[in-house]
């Protein structure tokens, strides 16, 4: 029985681990219908310990652990090896430094752990491996001990008990009735390291490398991965990667798997493998990509029924955050203006309210009003910005006629005074003069009306300049470039300045302008 956690015993704990899993792989392989039903999960889990176990370096349980988590990280395959490489460095980073490893500093590396897992994945979703994670580390700190093996017991028993309760979580998202995957696979690996503790033999065998069990079924995308070397602001350059793979595919994961050499690890499950490398240019340069078909399986996959709605609003936003925003508020929101003929089909409605949010996009929108299936009666408003496209939502009534409803959404788009602040990517004339690159634009309904250097600056004097002229509600959508408090800048300077107005500021995420405002 030992009394701590040391570099020997992370070592027998991660070996033991892998050859575990090895064992398990294909039982593993055959769970796995979250968040894709592809059948690797057991194989991206044993791909992931194996890169970790080639880099158990050090002389401490700190060091021997850390260096598992950098090892996992740069070579984690597939969502659920991500995930778990995430789990292992937020472990890594909270043990002791100079002291013993034991119960209570293993319970609080399993908490950090869990909160690594959640901060990386950019939709977490319960029933899966953070759910089994985070029963591990409440029942490790409820155990309220030092003594190492009652800790590592008691994580065991809760992720146990976690993962039982998984199939009726993953049942609410209308997926067979099977344990997760991923949590499987956390429960095995928790299970050696409590063998480790205990002093019990660990079994080191592993079956013959092969590869994940056949999928025969049709091809729904792809699964993206690469390392991504990022030089200047982490923080905002990653907020605006998150953002961008959010609005090209599900399946978000991103974490540093080196701090100190700026690398940081990505994955998305996309459509367009083009664009999902394109996200990852804006933020630094990409390389080690691997590409994998996601081919799921027919059998695994249960089809919710799409409800059919009577009227629905379909907006076309840049931007994940202006997408959930436009969601929340009831809409459907689409990337671009190709995907608009079919989500009207998908949604089943009678009625369609379309939201072009720019000027450009209003032939696309007419189209495909025009393009509507009989039965279908469709209605686009001409709104010229996402913030008209809001004003527009917060008025609308699905208890109304649907004429009624259009006139009273077109009146409030129409009362709202658009503008925006972008940043030159090119040299030109304006009306008020030159342009070069880098210069900060100040437009007004689609025209610029002023020229500066500063963000922040250009965008209080045009502030000013519009409620100059009245307004009572002003509204704030910041963007991926928008520099860092420039929200709360303004917000600040309309309350000095202007303090009767209500203020709604919003983290909209779109890709061209630092930002949009909307005044009424």
């Amino acid at each position: 029985m030992r009394d701590r956690l040391d570099a020997d015993s992370v070592r027998r704990w991660c070996i033991g681990t892998l050859a575990a899993l090895r064992r398990n792989r294909q039982e593993i392989d055959a769970l796995n219908v979250f968040p894709v039903a592809d059948s690797d999960t057991g194989t991206n889990l044993v791909l992931t310990l194996q890169a970790a176990v080639e880099t158990l370096d050090g002389d401490t349980a700190r060091d021997v652990w850390g260096a598992m988590a950098r090892g996992a990280l740069l070579g984690a395959r597939g969502n659920s090896g991500m995930i778990l490489s995430q789990l292992l460095a937020g472990a890594a980073d909270a043990l002791p430094v100079g002291t013993p490893v034991r119960g209570r500093a293993l319970a609080a590396a399993l908490e950090a752990a869990v909160a690594a897992g959640y901060a990386a994945v950019v939709e977490p979703v319960e029933g899966t491996v953070l759910s089994v994670a985070g029963a591990a580390a409440r029942g490790a700190v409820a155990a309220d001990s030092d003594d190492l093996a009652a800790v590592s017991s008691a994580a065991l028993r809760a992720a146990r008990l976690a993962l039982e309760d998984t199939p009726a979580q993953l049942a609410a998202l209308g997926l067979p009735d099977v344990v997760d995957a991923g949590g499987r696979g956390l429960v095995v690996m928790l299970d050696v390291l409590d063998a480790v503790v205990r002093g019990a033999a660990i079994d080191y065998s592993s079956p013959p490398a092969h590869g994940p069990l056949p999928v025969t079924g049709k091809q729904e995308g792809w699964e993206v991965q690469y390392l991504l070397d990022v030089a200047g602001d982490a923080d905002v350059l990653i907020a605006g990667l998150r953002s961008r793979l959010a609005a090209v595919g599900d399946s978000v994961v991103v974490a540093c798997a080196d701090p100190r050499a700026g690398v940081w690890t990505v994955h998305v499950h996309a459509d367009d493998i083009g664009a999902a490398l394109e996200a990852g240019l804006l933020a630094g340069r990409p390389h080690r990509v691997v590409v994998t078909p996601l081919m799921v399986d027919p059998d695994k996959t249960v089809q919710p029924s799409s409800p059919a709605y009577d009227r629905v609003v379909v907006a076309i936003v840049p931007g994940a955050g202006l997408a959930q925003l436009f969601a929340a508020a009831g809409a459907v929101p689409v990337a671009d203006v190709d995907a608009l003929v079919d989500t009207v089909e998908r949604t089943g409605a009678s009625e369609v309210v379309l939201l072009p949010n720019d000027g450009a996009h209003a032939a696309a929108a007419a189209a495909a009003a025009r393009a509507a299936g009989p039965g279908r009666t469709v209605s686009v408003l001409h709104t010229r910005s996402p913030v008209q496209g809001i004003a527009a939502l917060a008025v609308a009534a699905a208890g109304r006629p649907f004429r009624d409803d259009v006139v009273a959404m077109a009146e409030a788009a129409a009362a709202t005074r658009s503008a925006e602040v972008v940043v030159a990517d090119r040299a030109g004339l304006t009306v008020v003069g030159p342009c070069d690159v880098g210069d900060v634009l100040a437009l007004v309904d689609g025209d610029v009306v002023a020229i500066g250097a500063d963000v922040a600056g250009v965008a209080r004097d045009l502030l000013d300049r519009l409620l100059n002229a009245g307004g009572e509600l002003v509204t704030l959508v910041t963007g991926a470039e928008a520099p860092p408090g420039l929200g709360d800048a303004l917000n600040a300077h309309l309350h000095t300045r202007w303090p009767f107005c209500e203020v709604h500021l919003l983290d909209g995420g779109q890709p061209r302008s630092a930002l949009l405002i909307g005044v009424e």
